[in-house]
């Protein structure tokens, strides 16, 4: 069983920047694939980002292609989401997600519980 926490969320201006991190207690967290998602109110959730366990596969939707940037650090089974840039738009609660996959793949196993981003205008 993988749990997943994440952290780094808050209230920041327009164009301001957040770091996401997301904490695994996976004992085998390289051979995990990883995720970000985000759900809007009165919105379904929506993919945002994703990593493979090596990190040589990243992922983007394209609301966010070129203002987030998703990254791991094996050794502190951690999985991070820089966000520059910030819309008001990109006003959610993010989840990170997680796979035993050797590739990105299509749904995950595993969720946080989430943490609140506000984009002020």
């Amino acid at each position: 069983q993988v749990q997943l926490v994440e952290s780094g969320g808050g209230l920041v201006q327009f164009g301001g920047s957040l770091r996401l991190s997301c904490a695994s207690s996976g004992r085998t967290f390289s051979r995990y694939a990883m995720g970000w998602f985000r759900q809007a109110p009165g919105k379904e959730r929506e993919f945002v980002a994703a990593i493979s366990g090596s990190a040589h596969t990243t992922y983007y939707a394209d609301s966010v292609k070129g203002r987030f940037t998703i990254s791991r650090d094996n050794a502190k089974n951690t999985v991070y989401l820089q966000m520059n840039s910030l819309k008001p738009e990109d006003t959610a609660v993010y989840y990170c997600a997680a796979r035993w996959s050797t590739i990105i793949p299509s749904d995950y196993d595993y969720w946080g519980q989430g943490t609140q981003v506000t984009v002020s205008s």
